[in-house]
Protein backbone atom coordinates (compact mmCIF):
# COMPACT_ATOMS: atom_id res chain seq x y z
CA UNK A 1 0.00 0.00 0.00
CA UNK A 2 2.78 2.47 0.95
CA UNK A 3 4.80 1.36 -2.79
CA UNK A 4 1.07 2.73 -4.39
CA UNK A 5 1.36 5.67 -2.38
CA UNK A 6 4.58 7.11 -3.12
CA UNK A 7 5.04 5.14 -6.88
CA UNK A 8 6.05 8.35 -9.38
CA UNK A 9 6.97 10.26 -6.65
CA UNK A 10 10.14 12.19 -6.33
CA UNK A 11 12.37 12.51 -3.78
CA UNK A 12 14.73 15.71 -3.67
CA UNK A 13 18.45 15.59 -2.23
CA UNK A 14 19.87 18.86 -0.92
CA UNK A 15 23.66 19.41 0.03
CA UNK A 16 24.51 22.48 1.47
CA UNK A 17 27.65 24.00 1.63
CA UNK A 18 29.50 26.89 2.32
CA UNK A 19 28.63 29.01 -0.64
CA UNK A 20 26.81 26.56 -2.87
CA UNK A 21 24.02 24.78 -2.40
CA UNK A 22 23.17 21.65 -4.80
CA UNK A 23 19.92 19.98 -5.49
CA UNK A 24 18.61 16.82 -7.42
CA UNK A 25 15.73 14.30 -7.49
CA UNK A 26 14.92 10.90 -8.27
CA UNK A 27 11.58 9.95 -9.52
CA UNK A 28 9.91 6.36 -8.36
CA UNK A 29 8.74 4.00 -11.12
CA UNK A 30 6.42 1.81 -10.76
CA UNK A 31 8.09 -0.91 -10.77
CA UNK A 32 10.69 0.36 -8.27
CA UNK A 33 13.01 2.48 -10.38
CA UNK A 34 14.59 5.38 -10.24
CA UNK A 35 14.63 8.19 -12.85
CA UNK A 36 17.18 11.14 -12.43
CA UNK A 37 15.58 14.84 -12.83
CA UNK A 38 19.18 16.83 -13.83
CA UNK A 39 20.99 18.58 -10.76
CA UNK A 40 21.59 21.69 -10.36
CA UNK A 41 23.16 24.84 -7.91
CA UNK A 42 22.52 27.80 -6.76
CA UNK A 43 24.42 30.22 -4.86
CA UNK A 44 24.00 32.66 -2.05
CA UNK A 45 25.06 34.56 1.15
CA UNK A 46 23.46 31.99 3.87
CA UNK A 47 21.81 28.63 4.20
CA UNK A 48 18.44 29.09 4.68
CA UNK A 49 18.55 31.56 1.32
CA UNK A 50 20.21 28.92 -0.46
CA UNK A 51 18.06 26.26 0.22
CA UNK A 52 14.83 27.92 -0.56
CA UNK A 53 16.23 29.63 -3.37
CA UNK A 54 17.42 25.43 -4.71
CA UNK A 55 14.30 24.31 -3.75
CA UNK A 56 12.18 26.93 -5.67
CA UNK A 57 14.43 26.90 -9.30
CA UNK A 58 14.56 23.17 -9.05
CA UNK A 59 10.70 22.84 -8.54
CA UNK A 60 10.34 25.43 -11.50
CA UNK A 61 12.11 24.45 -13.68
CA UNK A 62 10.75 20.43 -13.59
CA UNK A 63 6.99 21.97 -13.09
CA UNK A 64 7.25 19.69 -9.70
CA UNK A 65 4.36 21.06 -7.68
CA UNK A 66 4.54 20.08 -4.14
CA UNK A 67 2.67 17.07 -4.21
CA UNK A 68 5.04 15.60 -6.64
CA UNK A 69 7.69 15.33 -3.49
CA UNK A 70 7.31 12.57 -1.24
CA UNK A 71 9.81 13.63 0.89
CA UNK A 72 13.88 15.87 1.23
CA UNK A 73 16.92 14.38 2.27
CA UNK A 74 19.64 17.12 3.35
CA UNK A 75 23.13 16.82 3.99
CA UNK A 76 26.25 19.02 4.12
CA UNK A 77 27.17 21.51 7.05
CA UNK A 78 24.92 24.10 6.06
CA UNK A 79 21.71 21.58 6.53
CA UNK A 80 21.46 22.17 9.98
CA UNK A 81 20.74 25.63 10.05
CA UNK A 82 16.96 24.18 8.87
CA UNK A 83 15.34 23.63 11.69
CA UNK A 84 11.86 23.52 10.10
CA UNK A 85 9.94 21.42 7.39
CA UNK A 86 10.35 22.88 4.03
CA UNK A 87 6.82 23.70 2.53
CA UNK A 88 5.48 20.98 5.19
CA UNK A 89 7.65 18.73 3.27
CA UNK A 90 8.97 15.52 5.29
CA UNK A 91 12.79 16.93 5.61
CA UNK A 92 15.49 14.64 6.80
CA UNK A 93 19.26 15.03 7.62
CA UNK A 94 21.48 12.33 6.90
CA UNK A 95 25.33 11.75 7.00
CA UNK A 96 27.13 12.95 4.27
CA UNK A 97 29.91 10.66 4.44
CA UNK A 98 27.04 8.09 3.29
CA UNK A 99 26.02 10.53 0.91
CA UNK A 100 29.64 11.04 -0.97
CA UNK A 101 29.98 6.62 -0.62
CA UNK A 102 26.38 6.17 -2.05
CA UNK A 103 26.56 9.32 -4.64
CA UNK A 104 29.95 7.60 -6.07
CA UNK A 105 29.27 4.01 -6.53
CA UNK A 106 26.09 5.39 -8.41
CA UNK A 107 27.68 7.76 -11.04
CA UNK A 108 30.45 5.10 -11.63
CA UNK A 109 28.30 1.93 -11.69
CA UNK A 110 30.71 -0.05 -9.45
CA UNK A 111 30.21 -2.22 -6.58
CA UNK A 112 33.06 -1.22 -5.12
CA UNK A 113 34.80 2.31 -4.55
CA UNK A 114 37.17 5.06 -2.74
CA UNK A 115 35.39 7.55 -2.95
CA UNK A 116 36.77 11.31 -2.99
CA UNK A 117 34.97 14.32 -2.71
CA UNK A 118 36.80 17.08 -3.45
CA UNK A 119 35.43 20.04 -2.26
CA UNK A 120 36.74 23.03 -0.44
CA UNK A 121 38.62 20.05 1.43
CA UNK A 122 38.93 16.74 0.72
CA UNK A 123 37.26 13.43 1.80
CA UNK A 124 38.00 9.68 1.33
CA UNK A 125 35.25 7.34 1.52
CA UNK A 126 35.46 3.18 1.21
CA UNK A 127 31.67 1.97 -0.52
CA UNK A 128 30.94 -1.25 -1.05
CA UNK A 129 27.77 -3.19 -2.22
CA UNK A 130 26.86 -5.75 -0.13
CA UNK A 131 23.75 -7.55 -0.61
CA UNK A 132 21.10 -4.62 -0.49
CA UNK A 133 23.11 -3.07 1.71
CA UNK A 134 25.86 -0.50 1.32
CA UNK A 135 29.14 -0.40 3.60
CA UNK A 136 30.22 3.06 4.14
CA UNK A 137 33.70 4.05 6.02
CA UNK A 138 34.95 7.29 6.16
CA UNK A 139 38.99 6.77 5.86
CA UNK A 140 39.69 10.22 6.23
CA UNK A 141 40.99 13.27 4.07
CA UNK A 142 42.85 16.48 4.13
CA UNK A 143 42.78 20.03 3.85
CA UNK A 144 43.74 20.01 0.95
CA UNK A 145 41.21 20.55 -1.75
CA UNK A 146 39.10 23.96 -3.66
CA UNK A 147 39.56 26.54 -0.10
CA UNK A 148 43.85 25.77 -0.92
CA UNK A 149 43.73 26.27 -4.68
CA UNK A 150 41.42 29.72 -4.75
CA UNK A 151 43.03 31.14 -1.41
CA UNK A 152 46.71 30.16 -2.51
CA UNK A 153 46.17 31.67 -6.36
CA UNK A 154 44.43 34.73 -4.50
CA UNK A 155 47.20 35.66 -2.93
CA UNK A 156 50.29 34.61 -5.36
CA UNK A 157 48.46 35.93 -8.43
CA UNK A 158 45.58 38.45 -7.46
CA UNK A 159 43.18 36.02 -9.25
CA UNK A 160 40.47 34.07 -7.24
CA UNK A 161 37.85 32.98 -9.21
CA UNK A 162 37.54 29.43 -11.10
CA UNK A 163 37.04 30.65 -14.85
CA UNK A 164 39.83 32.88 -14.51
CA UNK A 165 42.19 30.03 -12.44
CA UNK A 166 41.66 28.19 -15.55
CA UNK A 167 42.38 30.53 -18.01
CA UNK A 168 46.02 30.89 -16.37
CA UNK A 169 46.63 27.30 -15.81
CA UNK A 170 46.09 27.03 -19.87
CA UNK A 171 48.88 28.96 -20.36
CA UNK A 172 51.16 27.66 -17.64
CA UNK A 173 54.30 26.08 -17.68
CA UNK A 174 54.60 23.28 -14.83
CA UNK A 175 58.70 22.79 -15.47
CA UNK A 176 59.05 26.66 -13.82
CA UNK A 177 57.58 25.70 -10.57
CA UNK A 178 57.71 21.80 -10.36
CA UNK A 179 61.38 20.06 -9.16
CA UNK A 180 60.39 16.54 -11.53
CA UNK A 181 62.68 13.31 -11.79
CA UNK A 182 63.93 14.80 -15.06
CA UNK A 183 65.54 17.42 -13.51
CA UNK A 184 67.22 15.17 -10.84
CA UNK A 185 68.21 12.17 -13.37
CA UNK A 186 69.40 11.28 -16.28
CA UNK A 187 67.78 7.75 -15.89
CA UNK A 188 64.70 8.00 -17.84
CA UNK A 189 63.31 4.91 -15.62
CA UNK A 190 64.88 6.00 -12.38
CA UNK A 191 63.31 3.69 -9.83
CA UNK A 192 60.52 2.93 -12.32
CA UNK A 193 59.41 6.24 -11.97
CA UNK A 194 58.34 7.95 -14.88
CA UNK A 195 60.98 11.38 -15.49
CA UNK A 196 57.60 13.46 -15.41
CA UNK A 197 56.85 12.81 -11.96
CA UNK A 198 57.08 15.40 -9.46
CA UNK A 199 59.27 15.56 -6.51
CA UNK A 200 58.94 18.82 -5.06
CA UNK A 201 56.11 20.86 -5.61
CA UNK A 202 56.99 24.29 -6.01
CA UNK A 203 60.84 22.61 -5.74
CA UNK A 204 61.99 24.93 -8.37
CA UNK A 205 60.31 28.03 -8.83
CA UNK A 206 62.23 29.98 -11.82
CA UNK A 207 62.91 33.90 -11.18
CA UNK A 208 61.14 34.57 -13.96
CA UNK A 209 58.17 31.99 -13.33
CA UNK A 210 55.09 34.05 -14.37
CA UNK A 211 51.14 34.03 -12.70
CA UNK A 212 50.50 31.41 -15.38
CA UNK A 213 53.17 29.31 -14.44
CA UNK A 214 52.47 30.17 -10.89
CA UNK A 215 48.70 29.20 -10.78
CA UNK A 216 49.12 25.69 -12.99
CA UNK A 217 51.75 25.11 -9.98
CA UNK A 218 48.66 25.54 -7.14
CA UNK A 219 46.52 23.61 -9.25
CA UNK A 220 48.98 20.80 -9.74
CA UNK A 221 50.38 20.64 -6.03
CA UNK A 222 46.25 20.10 -4.90
CA UNK A 223 45.48 17.48 -7.66
CA UNK A 224 48.52 15.45 -6.97
CA UNK A 225 48.01 15.46 -3.30
CA UNK A 226 44.69 14.35 -3.42
CA UNK A 227 45.81 11.79 -5.61
CA UNK A 228 48.79 10.65 -3.38
CA UNK A 229 46.68 10.47 -0.53
CA UNK A 230 43.95 8.39 -2.76
CA UNK A 231 46.04 6.25 -3.66
CA UNK A 232 47.44 4.67 -0.12
CA UNK A 233 43.63 4.65 0.88
CA UNK A 234 43.07 2.14 -2.26
CA UNK A 235 46.16 0.30 -1.34
CA UNK A 236 45.07 0.32 2.16
CA UNK A 237 41.51 -1.34 1.58
CA UNK A 238 42.84 -3.47 -1.52
CA UNK A 239 40.29 -1.61 -4.37
CA UNK A 240 41.60 -0.25 -7.79
CA UNK A 241 39.16 1.57 -8.74
CA UNK A 242 38.91 5.67 -7.22
CA UNK A 243 36.24 7.83 -7.72
CA UNK A 244 36.44 11.73 -7.93
CA UNK A 245 33.73 13.72 -7.32
CA UNK A 246 32.97 17.19 -5.85
CA UNK A 247 33.76 20.84 -7.51
CA UNK A 248 37.08 20.27 -8.11
CA UNK A 249 36.38 17.25 -10.74
CA UNK A 250 34.90 19.96 -13.08
CA UNK A 251 38.31 21.87 -13.16
CA UNK A 252 40.38 21.67 -15.88
CA UNK A 253 43.91 21.68 -14.83
CA UNK A 254 42.82 19.30 -11.93
CA UNK A 255 41.34 16.98 -14.34
CA UNK A 256 44.19 16.71 -16.46
CA UNK A 257 46.83 16.44 -13.62
CA UNK A 258 45.09 13.21 -12.50
CA UNK A 259 44.53 11.76 -16.70
CA UNK A 260 48.31 12.12 -16.16
CA UNK A 261 48.50 9.82 -12.90
CA UNK A 262 48.27 6.38 -14.32
CA UNK A 263 51.53 4.15 -12.78
CA UNK A 264 50.41 3.72 -9.62
CA UNK A 265 48.39 0.80 -9.69
CA UNK A 266 44.79 2.74 -9.51
CA UNK A 267 42.32 3.45 -11.60
CA UNK A 268 40.91 7.28 -11.36
CA UNK A 269 37.56 7.92 -12.48
CA UNK A 270 35.45 11.33 -12.86
CA UNK A 271 32.33 10.16 -14.15
CA UNK A 272 29.44 12.10 -15.64
CA UNK A 273 27.83 14.40 -13.07
CA UNK A 274 30.83 14.03 -10.94
CA UNK A 275 30.63 17.41 -9.30
CA UNK A 276 26.71 16.48 -7.81
CA UNK A 277 27.98 12.92 -6.14
CA UNK A 278 27.07 13.88 -2.34
CA UNK A 279 23.72 15.50 -3.42
CA UNK A 280 22.85 12.36 -5.65
CA UNK A 281 23.94 10.27 -2.44
CA UNK A 282 22.00 12.38 -0.48
CA UNK A 283 18.49 11.73 -2.91
CA UNK A 284 18.99 7.86 -2.67
CA UNK A 285 19.70 7.63 1.03
CA UNK A 286 15.94 7.02 1.87
CA UNK A 287 16.00 3.91 -0.14
CA UNK A 288 19.37 2.21 -0.12
CA UNK A 289 20.40 0.91 3.06
CA UNK A 290 23.96 1.82 4.70
CA UNK A 291 25.67 0.56 7.23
Amino acid sequence: MQQTKTQNKVVVGIDVGGSTTKIVGFRRGENGEETLIAPLFVQATDPITSIYGAFGRFTMENELALTDIDKVMMTGGGSSFRSQPIYTLPCNNVSEFECIGLGGLYLSGLDEAIVVSMGTGTALIHSKKVGDMTEIKYLGGTGVGGGTLLGLTQKLTGVGTVEHIEKLCAEGDISKVDLRISDISKNRTYENMKDNLTVANFGKVSDIATPEDIALGVANMVAETIAMVAVFAARGCGVKDVVLTGNLSTIAPIRKTFEGLDQFGVNFIIPENAQFGTVIGAALHESHKCV
